[in-house]
């Protein structure tokens, strides 16, 4: 690849690595250029998104019909399902993300410029999202769900299955809205409705999004809701991820996203410490009983 499409790294943006705050030119990271980056977006990779829309309609739609007779007689366990689902998407939405940012390069055939380029460019532009119309910034969720839903339409009926179905639907649309809550939580002034449902954290709120978005971009992957994060940054499961990966397949995560260097010294870096347990102090009423000063009671 050759140096034009790549940038010189801004040195005012910062990580925690290592310990302590360092400067991306401090560590050596390299991202692409925003410009070619964009002149990705072909025409073909448009139609690829708008095809994407109209199946996924099509098949949500489709898995609608399928459900909807049940959910009147069975409401309970309708609303189970549509909170799993909305949990799922969020945990999916980690999944994807973490993927798209870590590994592979806008160079691969349909995938790379489809799915990777934009995550690449997102890196180096975070505003170009707010740039994007309905059909740029729906369409690769709608074609990842795309499959999901149709095999959820093909279920046989049963309870066990109607569960299964409906939590699938609620994931797949909630997973279709992803980018759009996304693309608010980059937005200087997103729209009122949508600035009341980041408050209530019902959707991704920027304060909570500004954290993955710290150089080497390596936690908080989750952009439905981020109720996931904390807990799977915790646990180090895309880190552990990442470890096995690289062991099965010698591939060295962020590579293409931040450059070798950079990507060497973020594979190195020791893993989050586990959370500490803190149990917390009970202060009593003063004027509760001393019961530990009561004689024991003599057996008779």
């Amino acid at each position: 690849m050759g140096a034009a499409h790549f940038r010189p790294p801004p040195s005012c943006v910062t990580l925690l690595a290592g310990g302590g705050p360092r400067s991306m030119k401090e560590l050596g990271i390299r991202q692409r250029d925003r410009h070619v980056l964009r002149e990705g977006y072909s025409p073909a990779v448009r139609r690829f998104e708008i095809a994407s829309i109209v199946l996924y309609t099509a098949a949500m739609l489709w898995l609608l019909v399928d459900i909807a007779p049940w959910i009147g007689s069975k409401p309970f366990l309708a609303l189970s399902a549509l909170m799993l689902g909305f949990l799922a998407a969020d945990f999916t939405s980690g999944c994807v993300h973490w993927l798209a940012d870590t590994w592979g390069t806008p160079e691969w055939p349909f995938i790379g410029k489809a799915l990777i380029r934009p995550f690449r460019e997102h890196h180096v532009d975070q505003k170009e999202i707010t740039r994007h119309d309905f059909v740029e910034t729906n369409g690769n969720n709608c074609f990842i769900s795309l499959p999901t839903a149709a095999g959820a339409a093909l279920l046989p009926d049963g309870t066990v299955w109607f569960f299964i179905a409906t939590m699938t639907f609620s994931m797949c649309l909630a997973i279709f809205g992803t980018n759009q809550f996304h693309k608010w939580a980059h937005m200087d002034e997103p729209p009122s409705y949508a600035r009341v449902l980041q408050r209530v954290n019902l959707i991704l709120p920027p304060e909570h999004h500004a954290v993955h978005h710290t150089a080497p971009y390596v936690k908080y992957y989750c952009i439905t809701v981020g109720w996931m994060n904390e807990a799977l940054f915790r646990l180090r499961f895309f880190q552990t991820l990442e470890r096995l990966v690289t062991r099965l397949t010698g591939l060295i995560p962020r590579e293409d996203d931040i450059g070798r260097r950079a990507a060497l010294v973020v594979a190195r870096e020791p893993p989050p410490p586990l959370p500490k347990i803190v149990l917390t102090s009970i202060d009593l009423p003063i004027d509760l009983p001393d019961v530990t000063a009561r004689p024991a009671v003599k057996s008779e």
